[in-house]
């Protein structure tokens, strides 16, 4: 293993090196573009065919690519309530991927990761929102899931066409806000992508994906869900870009996602009881879900700013989502705004954000937006089988402040605060002193290493 991932990291340097030489070599007019080009593509073949020779791997591997990153995470919760006791902990995600580049433009892409089974439904599997495993139970050893697992066919690649459809666990191929859709959430189902390049600033984007929720082996009235998403993202002069897209969204057999369906990590939707059933496991959200999604975003960049390296991007953003199955009175609705001045990832470049979120009880499904946005419920929350406590999900409105510093393109530092409250007071006796706050502020600290 340890030799495999030598030869991998290794297949990097040599051609790096080359396409360094013979950039300079047309730079000093020794050679034209097409020579240079002809030599590029001779050495990468003989070099593919001596590193499958001592790797071990079959010719139509063209390329073998490994990726990972570990993120430290320092992590506090502090609430108004004097019923919420304030703690502390310390958390690492450590995720390692591998990609293989195949003939015929196929790629199949596996990734582990850290993580932690749900409390109580251990049997569900690690966390479907997020890989951070808490240091805990002296040292006691760790989880490791199968975070990716699908298999791509780019279909057509051209100058002005792109089509791409993928099946397994992903990567999200929509392009959302936290709002919508955790960071960490990696859907299971098949997707379907589709660019238009208009002219080299302009291009039009369809993305689409249909994805399981819940299989059940004594019926065919699985929950899944699903959307399409159009977007237009153009660069009108070298400092001024934007992106805008509108989204559909559905989740079929609402009636079958019960408390215990699925890893119940949010909370936030309204849930009934069915017919006859006092089980509060089995309770299940009020309504369906057939969201619209708008967003829009503009980045303008400086040519430059101090402590900052290279051209400094001032982007402003936001995103409106709402749901018609549900009715308007019971929150159906939500929206973010937002403004990032710079880019974190690059060595010497920094960031500053900041983001207002209201997001509705019943605007999307809880277990699939931010798992970090939450507040404090004094009490439980009705037909929910998760007690008075923090908890993060819908029904949540807030300010969230990042500052980011990437002293090298391997290290980002982060601090990042959520200052939050609960929207409605559905389910809460009146404001007690006992009872009376929902405000909760939430730190993290990280740092992120990436290869």
């Amino acid at each position: 293993m340890c030799a495999c991932l030598a030869l991998a990291g290794a297949i990097q340097t040599p051609a790096q090196s080359v396409d360094a030489l013979l950039n300079k070599l047309v730079e000093k007019g020794i050679l034209t573009v097409q020579e240079a080009g002809e030599l590029r593509k001779e050495t990468d073949q003989d070099f593919t065919k001596a590193y499958q020779a001592r790797s071990g791997l079959p010719d139509w591997v063209t390329a073998f690519k490994i990726n990972g990153d570990f993120r430290g995470r320092f992590a506090g919760f502090y609430g108004d309530n004097p019923l919420f006791q304030d703690r502390n902990r310390w958390r690492y995600r450590a995720r390692l991927g591998f990609t293989a580049v195949l003939l015929d433009d196929f790629e199949v892409g596996l990734r582990l990761g850290s993580g932690e089974p749900i409390k109580g439904q251990e049997n569900l599997g690690g966390n479907p929102l997020g890989g951070s495993t808490t240091f805990n139970n002296n040292a006691s050893m760790k989880f490791i899931y199968l975070d990716l697992a699908y298999g791509k066919w780019t279909a057509i690649h051209s100058a002005d066409w792109t089509v791409a459809a993928t099946i397994g666990k992903m990567e999200s191929p929509f392009a959302f806000s936290y709002m919508v859709l955790d960071p960490d959430y990696t859907p299971e189902g098949g997707a379907l992508q589709v660019s238009y390049n208009l002219t080299d600033r302009h291009a039009l984007r369809l993305n689409s994906g249909a994805f399981m929720i819940k299989e059940f082996d004594v019926s065919s009235d699985d929950p899944y869900w699903a959307g399409v998403q159009a977007r237009a993202d153009s660069k009108w002069s070298r400092r001024l870009g934007t992106s805008a897209g509108i989204s559909f969204l559905s989740i079929s057999h609402v009636d079958r996602l019960s408390n215990d369906a699925v890893p119940n990590v949010n909370r936030g939707n309204t849930r009934v009881l069915p017919p006859g059933t006092t089980n509060i496991a089995k309770a299940v959200p009020q309504y369906a879900f057939n969201p619209i999604v708008a967003d829009a975003s503009l980045t303008y960049s400086l040519d430059n700013f101090p402590f900052y390296a290279g051209p400094f991007p001032i982007r402003v953003a936001g995103d409106y989502i709402c749901n018609p199955a549900a009715p308007h009175s019971a929150d159906n609705y939500g929206y973010s705004a937002g403004i990032v001045f710079g880019k974190s990832g690059k060595k010497n470049t920094w960031e500053l954000s900041y983001t207002w979120r209201w997001l509705g009880a019943n605007a999307w499904w809880e277990e699939l937006v931010d798992s970090d946005f939450g507040a404090f419920y004094p009490v439980a929350l009705a037909n929910s089988d998760a007690g008075e406590g923090y908890g993060s999900g819908t029904d949540i409105q807030g300010h969230i402040i990042r500052l980011a510093y990437s002293p090298g393109d391997h290290l980002t530092l982060s601090a990042r605060l959520f200052i939050t409250d609960l929207i409605s007071t559905r389910d809460l006796p009146p404001p007690l002193p006992t009872t009376g706050s929902r405000k909760m502020n939430r730190l993290q600290l990280d740092a992120s290493l990436k290869f």
